[in-house]
């Protein structure tokens, strides 16, 4: 635990010396990067059961996001009375770079061995999938969550899952975390699928 512990302290330093350079704090950081993979945008109380704050902590953010116009409201595309949050162009030109802030880090996983790569991320997938069960982890857009997905369809150990929406095996490799073309599975399938995965 206390790997994780100093990994993740390191990562919020990056993002917080990021955040700092732009005049942000670390949760309109935050909030910039959700938008940005999310461009039919979200509703404020999503994004705060996504950050685990509070709605007002959000709302706060929010506002001054939109007073420096990088985020505006516009009304949902399913509920025209409802509002949804989304980036202006100067929005998500910064949310371009906020990756650069962790850059380090992918440095020093990239000099790890495809193989070692690869089992760190089926650990930190299973990880994920732990706290998820538990209700400590966020919505995900991530294959192991999706109707599409089929875990172990396959017996090629290059590529044992499958993907229905295109019809092509998946490498562990191409397991995304937050994929647009997502589509929730039933709450059993994904539950079987995360327990395929760890038992793997």
């Amino acid at each position: 635990m206390s790997a994780i512990s100093r990994i993740g302290t390191a990562l919020r330093a990056g993002a917080w010396e990021f955040a700092t350079a732009k005049g942000l704090n670390r949760t309109q950081v935050e909030i910039l990067e959700i938008l940005h993979s999310r461009k039919a945008g979200v509703r404020l109380a999503w994004l705060a059961q996504q950050l685990q704050i509070s709605a007002a902590t959000v709302s706060d953010s929010v506002t001054a996001l939109v007073g420096k116009g990088l985020i505006h409201k516009r009304p949902a595309l399913d509920d025209r009375r409802a509002i949804a949050l989304q980036l202006t162009a100067a929005g998500r030109a910064l949310a371009d770079n906020i990756g650069a802030a962790s850059g380090f880090a992918v440095a020093a996983i990239e000099q790890l061995p495809a193989s070692t790569q690869q089992r760190l991320f089926t650990a930190l997938l299973a990880v994920i999938g732990e706290l998820q069960r538990n209700d400590r982890f966020g919505e995900l857009r991530a294959c192991v969550t999706c109707e599409h997905f089929a875990p172990n369809a396959h017996r090629r150990p290059q590529a044992p899952h499958h993907c229905r929406l295109v019809d092509a095996p998946l490498s562990p490799a191409l397991l995304r975390l937050d994929c647009a073309d997502h589509r929730p599975g039933s709450p059993s399938a994904v539950r079987q699928n995360w327990q395929e995965l760890k038992s793997a």
